[in-house]
């Protein structure tokens, strides 16, 4: 019997799958966070080796008997050298681990979870990033740079939008279109606080970025009752989502969408509000040249599958999967075109033109 693994792994936890090669999955364990810009390569290693030890022992497979491949869809993996560093370390220091590896991003599991060919991830949880892969192997990304020089649409964004506005509205720079009593009395809660003065220490001398962007589920639940400046707060993150789909858009190789619909996987707490980024998304998405229809779907699985399926099919061995199994449709962005008036073509075969297609969105809840 040959053994299979994938890893998933964040800055604060990570899961590890081991399928036998019938697809079954025997085994799935958590461990700490596998951040390799946070801990060292060396401890990432340690942590692995940890996980599939205890992962061994729940699959009754022998410990002396590697695993044949083992996927890495780890945070912080987006440079191959460094990736290369991370492998040679567990060839050398844990060789009973695994046969071969693969090692890849974060957002590379989320894709592969929900299609063998590529498609693109939206990350939108304390930070943010938007990653398209294509069949061949190609990859494009938009944004992933931090809360500093970007993270629009994130958890944090939101929460950094809300502070600015009721600085800016409090100090006469920017009024605000909507009152901010509700939100600045959010704020005071949240950070345990009275004055704009009290809130520096959080944003210089004690910035804890997962605790700030942490605001954000406070702000949709005002949201959710009526405050229109929470609600316009995620109205606005909604259109930043849409533009980093768009700019990956003309990236997309035909192949990748031969179905009509391009799969966007929404990975990341924000979208758990996605009632109230919607009217943005919607908005902000109509004013973009969209040659195919979008389909929003939500992982139902661990991504550590999609990091055991990339290293199964590294070593070219078919590991019976489902992909219906591991997502669910969460929205339909459709397009349609006029059969009135021709359309021009783009150099990648798509028809081109704006005024030739009318944008139809629609909700789903069943499963693809």
């Amino acid at each position: 019997m040959k053994y299979f693994g994938g890893i998933e792994g964040g800055a604060t936890h990570s899961r590890l799958v081991i399928c036998d090669e019938e697809g079954k999955s025997l085994a799935l364990v958590s461990g700490l966070g596998t951040n390799h810009w946070m801990v060292g390569i060396p401890e990432v290693a340690r942590r692995i080796a940890d996980m599939v030890e205890r992962a061994k022992q729940e699959a009754c497979i022998e410990p002396e008997m590697p695993l044949k491949s083992l996927g890495l869809s780890l945070s912080g993996c987006e440079q191959e050298a460094t990736n290369l560093d991370l492998k040679n370390e567990m060839l050398t220091s844990f060789p009973n681990v695994a046969e071969s590896y693969v090692v890849c991003s974060d957002t590379m599991g989320s894709v592969f979870t929900a299609s063998p060919i590529g498609g693109m991830v939206v990350i939108s949880g304390t930070g943010s990033n938007a990653l398209l892969r294509n069949p061949d192997g190609s990859t494009f990304t938009c944004g992933g740079w931090g809360h500093f020089m970007g993270d629009e649409g994130s958890a944090f964004y939101i929460s950094h939008r809300a502070l600015k506005i009721v600085f800016d509205d409090m100090d006469n720079l920017r009024k605000s279109p909507y009152p901010i009593e509700r939100v600045w009395q959010t704020i005071k809660q949240h950070f345990n606080i009275e004055t704009r003065f009290d809130l520096l220490t959080h944003c210089y001398a004690k910035f804890d970025k997962p605790f700030f962007a942490s605001l954000c589920k406070k702000l949709a639940h005002a949201a959710d009752q009526g405050d229109e400046l929470s609600k316009s707060l995620f109205t606005e993150s909604g259109a930043c989502t849409a533009r980093s789909i768009a700019s990956l858009v003309p990236k997309v190789q035909d192949a990748l969408v031969k179905t009509g619909d391009l799969n966007v996987v929404c990975v990341g707490s924000v979208w758990h509000s996605w009632h109230l980024l919607k009217q943005g998304f919607e908005r902000e998405m109509s004013q973009h040249d969209i040659p195919f229809n979008l389909k929003l779907v939500t992982i139902t699985k661990s991504m550590a599958y999609g990091a055991c399926y990339l290293a199964a099919d590294a070593i070219h061995f078919k590991l019976p999967r489902n992909y219906l199994d591991n997502f669910d449709v969460m929205y339909h962005y459709r397009t349609k075109q006029k059969t009135t008036a021709p359309t021009a073509t783009t150099t990648n075969g798509h028809s081109n033109g704006s005024a030739d297609r009318i944008p139809h969105v629609e909700s789903v809840t069943s499963q693809a």
